[in-house]
C-alpha cells in the first residue's frame, strides 16, 4: 500500500532509511533544490546514530555508534551548519587510552609528540611514522572517503600506499620494536574488523590513528542521536520531509519519485526491489559478504570506572587488549566461527566528559567485541572480565546492564546483517567496488544504493550518501 499522508503526491527523490548516509543523501539533493522525502522504518530517526535510556531512567546510551572521529573528518559534514541545528561536540582530554598489564598504559593524544613520549625506544619511530601521514591527510581524504578514482595527489597517495601495502601485524612489527607501540597500533587496526594478518588492515589502522591526531575522537553532547537530529533539522530547513514508522516492503509502496536512494544493506535491497532486478545482479547482491558481528553491552554505573592506571580516565575511548598477539588472536577468532576467551574490547566512557548522559554522580559506559556473524551468544561476562583485568572493582559499580547480541543487533536494525556494524566486510576485493562494480547505481536507472555497503564503507561520515546523491544528480537532474 502507498505511504500514508505524504504532503504531496510526487517527489524528485525518495530516500529509504534515515541513517547518516540516508540523511546526507537527502540533504545533498535538497541543497540542489530537489523535493525530498525520507522514509524510516523505526519510530525514531538515526539508524546507527540513535540514543535511548536502555538501562535506567536518566542514563542515556548509544544504541550503535558512540565515538565519531569520521563525522569530523567528513568533507561533506564539515560544510553543513550542524552546530546551528543543535550539534555540539565534546572532546575528551585524550582520544584513546590503551591499558597494559601490571598497571601500565599508553595514551594517544592529539599531539603526535606527546603520544610518542609514551613509546620509549619507539618514540622517534612513531613520530616519523605519523607526522607525514597527518600532514598529508588533506591531500588524502578525497581518495579515502570517496569512490575509487585516480587520486588528486598521486605522490601523497603513493606514500600512503607503500605503508598500507602491509598487514597491520606486519607493519606494527616492522615499525616498532616494543610491545606498547605495537599493541596501540593493533588496537586501531582492529577497527577494520579484519584479521590483522590481512590487507587492508594496516590502512584502517593508519586512518584511525590520523583521525586521533587531526580531529580527535569526540562524542556528540547528549548522545549519538544528536547527530541524526541535527541532520534532520537541517534537512527540514531545506524543505525536506521525513516519515517515521514506515517499513518499505516494495518500491511500489513509495510515492512517485524521479529517483529512489536506498540507505539499506544489499540483502534489504533484494527484499525491497529484488524482483525488479535481472538475475545476474540479484546473484551479485546475494554473494556480497558480511563481516563479523558485535556483542554490545551498555552499563549504568554507580561511579566512574576504577582504572588501575588513572590516566585511562582522561580518555573517551579505551582499547582493552594488552598485546599485539592477544589482539591478533581475538580478531582472527570470529573469522573461524569462534569467540576469543580474551576478546579485544572497544569501550567508551562518555559521561566522564558529558554530564548530561547520566544522573549526578553516576555514569554510563558502552563496549563491544567482535564475534562470528549472526552469533546469538552473550559474551558480556568475557567483556566484563577484560574490563576487570584493567579496572578491578568494575563489576561492583554496575547498577544495570543491557546486552545485545550480534543476532539481536540485526533485529534492532535491519542494516546490521548478522550484527555487522560496517555494512559488509572490508576485505580488499570488496573494499572499493562494493557491493558490485556498479557501486551506487543499480540496473534500475532510477534506483540507487547509498548505505555503508557502498564506498567508502562504514563509519559515521555520510560520504556514501553524498556520493550516491551526486550520481543521481548527474544522471537525472
Amino acid at each position: 500500500m502507498p505511504i500514508v499522508n505524504p504532503s504531496q503526491k510526487s517527489y524528485d527523490a525518495t530516500v529509504i532509511g534515515s541513517g547518516p548516509n540516508g540523511l546526507a543523501a537527502a540533504i545533498r539533493l535538497a541543497q540542489a533544490g530537489r523535493s525530498v522525502l525520507v522514509a524510516e522504518a523505526a519510530e525514531t530517526i538515526g539508524g546507527g546514530t540513535r540514543s535511548a535510556e536502555l538501562t535506567l531512567p536518566g542514563f542515556v546510551h548509544d544504541l550503535c555508534s558512540a565515538v565519531h572521529p569520521m563525522a569530523l573528518a567528513s568533507p561533506f559534514f564539515r560544510t553543513l551548519p550542524l552546530a546551528q541545528h543543535g550539534l555540539e561536540w565534546v572532546h575528551p582530554q585524550v582520544p584513546l587510552a590503551h591499558p597494559l598489564d601490571e598497571g601500565a598504559s599508553a595514551l594517544v593524544e592529539r599531539s603526535i609528540d606527546a603520544t610518542a613520549e609514551n613509546f620509549g625506544v619507539d618514540a622517534s619511530a612513531y613520530s616519523e611514522f605519523m607526522q607525514p601521514l597527518v600532514a598529508d591527510w588533506p591531500k588524502l581524504e578525497s581518495a579515502f572517503l570517496g569512490p575509487l578514482r585516480f587520486p588528486a595527489h598521486p605522490l601523497a597517495a603513493a606514500k600512503f600506499g607503500m605503508l598500507a601495502a602491509r598487514s597491520a601485524s606486519g607493519l606494527a612489527r616492522a615499525k616498532f620494536k616494543e610491545e606498547k607501540a605495537r599493541s596501540v597500533f593493533a588496537g586501531m587496526a582492529a577497527h577494520s574488523v579484519l584479521p590483522l594478518e590481512r590487507l587492508p588492515s594496516a590502512a584502517f589502522g593508519m586512518v584511525i590513528a590520523i583521525t586521533a591526531h587531526a580531529f580527535g575522537w569526540p562524542f556528540p553532547k547528549g548522545g549519538a542521536q544528536k547527530i541524526a537530529d541535527a541532520l534532520a533539522s537541517y534537512l527540514r530547513w531545506l524543505g525536506g520531509e521525513i516519515v517515521t514508522g514506515l517499513k518499505v516492503e516494495s518500491l511500489g509502496q513509495l510515492p512517485e519519485s524521479r529517483v529512489v536512494l536506498c540507505d539499506v544493506a544489499p540483502r534489504e535491497l533484494l527484499r525491497i526491489a529484488g524482483p525488479k532486478f535481472p538475475p545476474a545482479f540479484r546473484r551479485l547482491l546475494d554473494r556480497y559478504r558480511y563481516g563479523p558481528g558485535a556483542c554490545k553491552v551498555d552499563w549504568a554505573l554507580d561511579g566512574p570506572i576504577p582504572w588501575a592506571n588513572a590516566a585511562c580516565a582522561q580518555a573517551g575511548t579505551v582499547h582493552l587488549g594488552a598485546t599485539l598477539e592477544e589482539i591478533e588472536a581475538s580478531e582472527r577468532a570470529p573469522w573461524r566461527g569462534e569467540i576469543s576467551e580474551r576478546p579485544f574490547v572497544l569501550l567508551a566512557q562518555p559521561s566522564l566528559f558529558d554530564p548530561t548522559r547520566a544522573p549526578a554522580g553516576k555514569h554510563v559506559a558502552w563496549a563491544y567485541c567482535h564475534v562470528p556473524n549472526g552469533s546469538a551468544v552473550d559474551v558480556s561476562d568475557r567483556i566484563e572480565t577484560q574490563i576487570e583485568r584493567f579496572a578491578p572493582g568494575f563489576r561492583g559499580l554496575v547498577l544495570k546492564r543491557h546486552v545485545i547480541t550480534a543476532a539481536n543487533l540485526e533485529l534492532h536494525n535491519a542494516n546490521l546483517i548478522g550484527g555487522d556494524f560496517s555494512g559488509g566486510s572490508s576485505e580488499l576485493d570488496q573494499l572499493f567496488l562494493r557491493p558490485t562494480w556498479r557501486r551506487y547505481r543499480t540496473p534500475l536507472r532510477h534506483v540507487y544504493l547509498c548505505s555503508a555497503s557502498t564506498p567508502p564503507g562504514g563509519g559515521v561520515h555520510g560520504m556514501c550518501g553524498y556520493w550516491a546523491a551526486q550520481a543521481a544528480l548527474r544522471d537525472h537532474f
